[in-house]
């Protein structure tokens, strides 16, 4: 009996490496294609009613008019189970793209007003996460399965959704200078399947959680909350410009099915940002931007909380993911051909966020892509219309480690014992 204890917690102390392509954990690389394209920098300059997303100051300098666009996100995602804790006695290799593609849409419109006042909304996906391994996998059990999560048919992982909905006013202090504010309606969607491993047993009544009929398996649940940015962009010089933007954290709702997931009886709340930017007009036809951003990843119970706090899942200030918080550094230029052509490029690097100390639970959010690179274009159909094409490439990057239990219960209790 001891031997087939410490063999079922052993599962989770052997998830040994876990890559994956992802963007600055669950944000985007950048807002709107043109900022993209430059690695996601926007903070110091404006280019189109997308600009407002991450500055709403850039409002006073966008153009008049719309800006739609569509994002194709293609991620990949695996992880390993060592050898000899895998079902199969052998390394075995999880793949986590049982969903593989994704749709993301922007929009934006801006409108000047009178006085110096310019108005507009902005609609963006700001990120998230997912992940779906096939039949249970990576919390598959050498005792069979079912005996510790991995049922048979089964898959295993979690898919995080946020959209963020921004009206924003900006006014100009003088020619050179604007200050903007947006309010950020915020809605996210959360579901959670396979996390079995987690929940009762043979061994637990309950598992890991303060109520394992709200851990997993429980469809979608949904939540909103209420944020904001201010903002403040200018001209430094003819060729020179700066701005500098602050998003609040935004308190959402319980997401109520998971509440036996997350801390605080399922609080997943949006992590508070600040990006400073600047943009150089290096010659008529060359901008080069640059923007560093730090996201407090560590400020969000759900994000930041360690997976080891002596507390079931779903308890206050239970265990979370374990994030760090991450410093993003956005580098682009922009390049002029002719009057109808641009071509753009840049790059985006940020530490991942989670260590080789909690891999067991980040399984499920495999944020570790540290770097970005992006290519796009321009093309000018009308004096009033273009059409932008963005492509990223995000570098594969790996996480080894031996992983941590979840918080202390019956499983440590009798492998101690």
């Amino acid at each position: 009996m001891f031997r087939k204890t410490t063999l079922a917690v052993s599962v989770l102390l052997a998830l040994g490496a876990q890559s994956a392509f992802a963007t600055n954990g669950l944000a985007p690389t950048g807002l709107g294609q043109t900022h993209k394209a430059m690695g996601g920098a926007a903070a110091g300059f404006a280019t189109s009613p997308m600009s407002m997303a991450t500055n709403p100051a850039a409002a006073s300098f966008a153009p008049d008019g719309y800006d739609v666009g569509l994002e194709i996100f293609k991620p990949n995602r695996t992880a390993t189970l060592k050898a000899p804790f895998s079902s199969t006695g052998a390394d075995a290799e999880a793949d986590g793209n049982g969903d593989e593609m994704f749709l993301i849409p922007e929009a934006g419109y801006k409108r000047d007003m009178k006085g110096g006042l310019s108005l507009g909304v902005v609609l963006y996906g700001n990120g998230g996460m997912n992940s779906a391994y096939d039949q249970g996998v990576p919390f598959d059990s050498p005792l069979g399965a079912g005996s510790f999560g991995g049922l048979p048919g089964t898959s295993t992982g979690i898919d995080l959704k946020q959209v963020f909905i921004a009206p924003t006013a900006s006014h100009k202090i003088n020619d050179n200078v604007a200050v903007g504010a947006s309010v950020n309606l915020v809605a996210q969607r959360f579901e959670a399947e396979g996390l079995g491993a987690f929940g009762p047993s043979p061994l637990s009544a309950t598992g890991f959680s303060i109520d394992p009929t709200k851990l997993t398996d429980n469809g979608g649940s949904k939540s909103t909350g209420i944020g904001a940015t201010i903002g403040i962009q200018g001209k430094l010089s003819e060729k020179l410009s700066a701005g500098l933007s602050y998003r609040s954290k935004v308190s959402m709702g319980k997401l109520d099915e998971y509440s036996g997931l997350f801390p605080n009886g399922g609080e997943f709340d949006v992590p508070a940002s600040t990006t400073a930017g600047i943009a150089y007009q290096a010659t008529p036809q060359t901008l080069i931007a640059a923007d560093v951003q730090q996201i407090e990843y560590a400020d969000i119970a759900a994000i930041g909380n360690s997976p080891s706090i002596p507390l079931p899942f779903g308890a206050d200030g239970g265990p979370g993911f374990g994030w760090e918080d991450q410093t993003v550094y956005k580098i682009g230029v922009k390049h002029q051909l002719n009057d109808g052509l641009a071509l753009m490029a840049g790059y985006n690097h940020a530490e991942n966020p989670l260590s080789s100390e909690i891999t067991t639970l980040n399984v499920l959010a495999p944020a570790v892509v540290e770097g970005h690179l992006s290519l796009g274009l321009e093309k000018k159909l009308t004096p009033k219309s273009k059409l932008t094409g963005t492509y990223v490439h995000a570098f594969e990057n790996t996480v080894e480690g031996a992983a941590t239990l979840p918080p202390p219960g019956p499983f440590q209790w009798m492998r101690m014992t």
